[in-house]
């Protein structure tokens, strides 16, 4: 009942406005041009909305995405010069991951999960000297620094380990 009483009431105000305008001719211009504006505010509605989006804060999703393009590029071990080079890191928890010591040592298996918010990476080692060696790491991307553990599968000993940005001779200059 009360949604009829105030549709009726919008539909009498527009009507009786419409009626005391003078012709004909000014109520279509009047009709067409309001037409005209809604037509024109509802195209541009997901634009709009697209801008206010962006304009605050970007979505985790975005963050995450960020956050994952962040972790390629190559890794020191700062106890041993260690070398891990990440690369091609794709939504669905692949990636490529190359090893050296200073030469290279064969990646069994490279990929990262997300649990709580926090980028974590795993890589398995498999070669002469490292039979199933491990690494358990967590992306900090404050510091931007991969922390965690090792798993040096020969000595089955476990140490908590980092690495760092090798940074490349355009950002040390």
């Amino acid at each position: 009942m009360k949604k009829n009483s105030v549709r009726n009431a919008i539909n009498f105000s527009a009507t009786s406005f419409l009626h005391a305008l003078p012709t004909l001719r000014l109520r279509v211009f009047l009709i067409s041009f309001g037409v005209a504006i809604l037509c024109t505010g509802a195209m541009f509605w997901p634009i709009g909305q697209m801008v206010l989006g962006e304009s605050g804060n970007p979505p985790k999703q975005t963050q995450v995405q960020t956050d994952l393009q962040r972790l390629e590029g190559r890794w020191v071990r700062p106890d041993g010069g260690y070398i891990l080079e990440l690369r091609e890191i794709k939504k669905d928890g692949s990636l490529m991951a190359a090893y050296f010591n200073p030469r290279p040592i064969k990646v069994f298996s490279a990929k990262w999960s997300r649990k709580d918010g926090k980028i974590n990476l795993f890589v398995e080692l498999r070669d002469f000297n490292y039979p199933g060696s491990k690494y358990n790491l967590q992306y900090e991307p404050r510091a931007d620094r991969l922390k965690g553990t090792y798993f040096q599968a020969v000595e089955k000993q476990t140490f908590n380990i980092e690495f760092v940005r090798v940074k490349s001779k355009k950002e040390g200059q």
